[in-house]
């Protein structure tokens, strides 16, 4: 058994349901999880039931756990996934970041999330993995919120997707509220707004439903009637399901005391977070199931009318946790309304640009010439005046490419005086260099400059003679009244773009002769 784990980082069999038995198998990270119900007798592991549906799921790849201190508190969290988007993750109501792993349901929603996501998964304080609190230690919502930042500094997120359900769902909205800057989107799934009801808010739970839940759960934590009851209630679609029953059982007993979760429920019997709803800047999505039991899905909508331009979208189905029932519709929307903000956020990224590419004429035959020590000398000393006229036109550097350069300019005209500029001073050293310009809207949300019009210019250079500035029509266009004039070079083909473009060469007249001293 122990060899057939050796490849995993770390795992836990869903047969967390029944009696675990841990076995550390490899540095004390290993460990399988082998039955050895009490109630079957025997000692020592056993071998996995084959039979049993849960088993054949296999084992379950667990990601590392790492905490980080809020003050005296440690917070638990998870990394996992390798997606393009920052998503952090706060699981609604109760958790433990080891015993959420061991339920195929929930591993399905996780590995789901990581599919396109790097994705941060954390205990609050007071759950799980992370330090307890005592009926008295009930922290302020700006508590909660504060050490979501905590989590999402260590983890090292700049500008992350916040998805949160239920109550957690309203720390979420409370970060995205107060940090702007660090959010990215918002996603809350079953949310309210208000915990407990009142004349202008009829969906919660009035302060003697309240009282009742607190009693009953002061009373009943942990045990099997309680969590029979309470799994009945939140998964209806499960409720036949014994290893459903019992995985729910074990979460009950290794997520939080009766003393932390009365303090926890407290926290969100006093909530009221619709003053702040309407502050939230960030797209929102908010996701409700029509047959929610226990978050009226009107107040999900409620919710969702409160915050500005945000998507609300109705799914089917009885249960309560996110991760259970149906997936395909919960994603289709997640994917939907990611898919949007990207779309949305390259075309804001995009701006208009002046693009120039210039190249040194004849390198390889100057560098056999003259030497390799004297051509490293002379490639530094381009490079200098290249950067000079960059700086003097206002020009943004965005890659050097061996002797050549790749530059961008708020203007047109800029970038055209800044080409001339640049032959005129580069005659002193006996270098001739050719050059494209080309104007158009340029994506800048990587490190450099990207898009069809960097292609364009770079594509215009290679066709210049020696000593020639050669540019689209745009440029042209737009820079009349520069006192630019310039010569016809006809349509031509540019590799990989398709149609054919108009060229044209600053013509010698608008470049004066002599050299430039520098």
């Amino acid at each position: 058994m122990a060899s057939s784990f050796a490849a995993c980082a770390r795992v836990v069999c869903s047969c967390l349901l029944y009696e675990e038995a841990v076995t550390a198998v490899s540095e004390g990270r290993l460990f399988a999880v082998l039955l050895g119900p009490a109630s079957r007798g025997g000692s020592g592991p056993q071998s996995l039931p084959h039979t049993d549906a849960w088993c054949r799921l296999g084992v379950v790849e667990v990601p590392d756990v790492h905490y980080v201190r809020n003050g005296d508190v440690a917070l638990a969290y998870q990394v996992f996934g390798d997606g393009p988007v920052e998503l952090v993750y706060a699981p609604q109501w109760i958790n433990n970041l080891e015993v959420a792993w061991g339920n195929p349901l929930f591993a399905r929603f996780l590995n789901r999330l990581a599919s396109f996501a790097r994705v941060v998964f954390v205990d609050r304080r007071g759950m799980g993995l992370s330090d307890r609190l005592s009926a008295t230690d009930a922290p302020p919502l700006e508590t909660l919120m504060e050490d979501l930042r905590v989590v999402i500094d260590s983890a090292e997120f700049k500008r992350p997707v916040l998805f949160g359900g239920s109550d957690a769902g309203c720390i979420c909205a409370l970060f995205a509220a107060t940090h702007p800057e660090l959010t990215s989107a918002l996603i809350v799934y079953g949310p309210e707004a208000r915990g407990t009801a009142s004349s202008d808010y009829p969906w919660a739970w009035t302060p003697e439903e309240w009282e009742v839940y607190l009693a009953r759960m002061d009373a009943g934590w942990g045990t099997d009637e309680y969590a029979g009851r309470m799994f009945e209630w939140i998964m209806p679609s499960a409720k036949a399901d014994p290893e459903q029953r019992r995985w729910w059982r074990t979460m009950h007993r290794l997520s939080a005391t009766p003393s932390s979760m009365i303090a926890i429920e407290r926290i969100w019997a006093e909530l009221d977070i619709r003053p702040v709803l309407p502050t939230i800047q960030a797209p929102t999505l908010v996701l409700h199931r029509r047959g929610d039991p226990v978050e009226r899905f009107e107040a999900g909508r409620d919710f969702a009318q409160r915050i500005p331009g945000a998507r609300f979208v109705e799914l089917a189905g009885d249960d309560w946790p996110v991760w259970a029932g149906d997936q395909k519709e919960l994603f289709d929307s997640i994917d939907s309304f990611l898919r949007g903000i990207r779309e949305e956020e390259a075309e804001l990224d995009r701006v208009l640009a002046t693009v120039l590419f210039t190249d040194i004429v004849g390198s390889t035959e100057k560098a056999t010439a003259v030497g390799d020590r004297a051509w490293r000398d002379l490639v530094e000393r381009h490079h200098t005046i290249v950067r000079a006229m960059l700086g003097r036109y206002r020009g943004i550097e965005q890659d050097v490419a061996g002797d050549g350069f790749f530059a961008t300019f708020d203007g047109p005209a800029r970038g055209v005086k800044c080409a001339r500029a640049i032959m005129d001073v580069l005659r002193s050293l006996e270098l001739e260099v050719r050059a494209g310009v080309h104007t158009g809207e340029v994506g800048m949300t990587g490190e450099k400059a990207s898009g069809i019009a960097v292609n364009v210019a770079a594509r215009i250079a290679a066709l210049a003679e020696p000593s020639e500035i050669l540019v689209s029509q745009t440029v042209k266009d737009l820079v009349a009244g520069s006192g630019l004039r310039f010569l016809d070079r006809g349509n031509r083909e540019l590799k990989g773009v398709e149609g054919t473009w108009n060229l044209y060469a600053v013509a010698a007249a608008s470049m004066p002769s002599g050299s430039q001293s520098f």
